[in-house]
């Protein structure tokens, strides 16, 4: 059975993705409210609530075939304050790092190693902070590479996020592909490969992955008639909530209620410039497709949804359950009781499905076959850095 160590674990997600054929060693998290969460559903063994700055040798335990880290993304998002991973949260990339470094020291790299985090990943401090990333990690012996991937290829959440995945020098990269192409390797990711020096483009490797079937849940099939962490809006608040709409959203209900279908909008609040005042507006999409699940800490609102049955408008927050269906989580799995824990909770994890898709096409294949180093590749001259 393989076995993984699981840092910024939150609630588990990248745990529940890669499934009950690995071991967890080591799951870590600094948020005791996470930690419970965590324990509720996968119990206390190997779980250490900490700061990652105080895990030592005898936390990790065994030699791990994976270490997995979706470190904090505040400081790297658009909408963050820009401090990239100089910053308090986003920083703890480096005590990663450090982990990684010790279990060298000890002769137990593992495998693979994959880190997840926001798209302002590439961009930050004009690209300096993901080629620090793919860096530090090619000079801990591995061969990076990269690829975005969206949540909404699985789930009814438009959720992109950038993995780089590395495998140790001495294994082959099972999983190699010849060269860029989407829909993971979005033009920003290929600049930002342009980007790194001739010595890192050199270990770079273009993971590849079957594009998943077409996807058949809808965000309407996970809405709960009955939510019982949320309430309906009052017909006044939904009229209010409508008031803040500008034509062309309001020109989307009526789309919609003409439609003769039942239809079920996304909707974020945010501030907008009109007529040189800023205005708070409320934004609705109707596409199937819930928007990004973010945190206040991330720069954002809550959800809310909107439920049009012809003449007949109803509006809520939308409720925890289905923030946790929206990442891909199964109804068993054990939430917070408390609505904003909840949110939190789902709104900082990785998607369920994503993972496993990763787990499936690269991570797995190298694990298990774990055989030596065969000649892929060089990318230090390969075409689209000269464009």
């Amino acid at each position: 059975m393989p076995t993984f160590y699981e840092f910024f674990a939150g609630g588990g997600m990248a745990r529940a993705g890669l499934g009950c054929e690995w071991h967890c060693l080591l799951a870590n998290d600094f948020d005791r409210k996470k930690g419970q969460t965590y324990a509720d559903n996968w119990g206390e063994t190997g779980l250490v609530v900490d700061d990652i700055r105080n895990i030592g040798p005898e936390d990790m335990v065994g030699k791990p075939d994976l270490v997995w880290g979706s470190f904090p993304c505040q400081d790297l998002s658009l909408a963050g304050g820009g401090a990239g991973l100089r910053g308090d949260r986003s920083g703890t990339f480096w005590p990663f790092i450090e982990v990684l470094r010790t279990l060298r020291a000890e002769n137990r790299s593992p495998p693979v190693v994959a880190v997840e985090n926001v798209l302002g990943t590439l961009t930050s401090h004009a690209g300096k902070d993901f080629q620090a990333i793919i860096g530090a990690l090619a000079d801990l012996g591995y061969r990076p590479g990269a690829f975005v991937a969206d949540a909404a290829l699985f789930v009814p959440q438009s959720r992109p996020r950038l993995f780089v995945v590395a495998v140790r020098d001495d294994l082959e990269p099972i999983g190699a592909g010849e060269g860029p192409h989407l829909p993971w390797h979005t033009p920003a990711l290929r600049r930002a490969f342009c980007g790194l020096p001739d010595s890192l483009a050199d270990r770079w490797i273009w993971w590849d992955m079957p594009v998943p079937s077409r996807r058949e849940m809808r965000f309407a099939d996970i809405i709960e008639d009955k939510p019982t962490s949320v309430k309906w809006h009052t017909s006044t608040e939904t009229r209010t909530l409508l008031s803040m709409m500008s034509e062309v959203n309001l020109a989307k209900v009526k789309t919609a209620q003409a439609s003769g279908v039942r239809m079920v909008g996304g909707v974020y609040k945010r501030t907008r410039w009109a007529q040189g005042v800023k205005v708070q507006r409320a934004e609705v999409r109707f596409d199937d497709v819930a928007g990004c699940l973010r945190t206040p800490a991330g720069g954002s609102s809550r959800q809310l949804i909107l439920v049009v049955e012809g003449e007949k408008i109803r509006s809520r927050l939308i409720s925890s359950r289905e923030t946790a269906r929206l990442m891909g989580l199964p109804n068993s799995y054990r939430l917070p009781a408390g609505y904003n824990e909840a949110y939190h909770l789902t709104g900082d994890g990785v998607a369920v499905p994503v993972v496993r898709h990763i787990a499936k096409y690269i991570i797995e294949p190298i694990v298990s076959g774990q055989h030596t180093l065969r000649a892929i590749p060089s990318y230090a001259n390969h075409p689209l850095r000269e464009e």
